[in-house]
């Protein structure tokens, strides 16, 4: 029986191609400074840019904002990217990585954690409703640059 390696840590610029690869898989075309992207996440003191490792070989990430709230004693997180490598799933890769971001919010004294997932993503919303997340109606936009569009 083989053993796994495991490790969930920050992700840094080295996981750039990685990290590309999990964002194409989420049908987005990763901007060109990517790597400067994820310098300035990993750098921000109200960001965690996190990625799941699976013997040394990055196969998941997700990306956590926390975000203060001036009229509740508690902040709040928001996941705004959170991807398993295809071949990777249904092993419990998600739900650690949840886990774990559970943990950092109640470490930053968060009242919850927030997602934003496309209607198209059933296999998701099903994924967030086994962890415990509700449905919260209402979500508005208003784009204010055509960028990548």
């Amino acid at each position: 029986m083989r053993i796994l390696h495991t490790m969930i840590r920050r992700a840094q610029p080295a996981d750039t191609e990685a990290i590309r690869s999990l964002i194409v898989q989420l049908d987005y075309d990763p901007p060109a400074d990517l790597e400067e992207k994820i310098r300035l996440l990993s750098a921000h003191p109200d960001e965690a840019l996190i990625v799941y490792e699976l013997d040394a070989e990055v196969v998941a990430f997700l990306s956590l904002h926390f975000i203060p709230q001036i009229a509740l004693p508690g902040d709040f997180a928001r996941i705004s990217y959170f991807a398993v490598k295809d071949s990777a799933r249904s092993h419990g890769i998600g739900r650690q990585l949840e886990t774990y971001i559970t943990a950092l919010a109640r470490e930053r004294n968060c009242d919850r954690i927030e997602v934003h997932c496309h209607s198209r993503r059933t296999d998701a919303h099903r994924f967030y409703e086994k962890q415990g997340y509700q449905e919260s109606p209402k979500y508005f936009i208003k784009r204010v640059n055509n960028i990548g569009q």
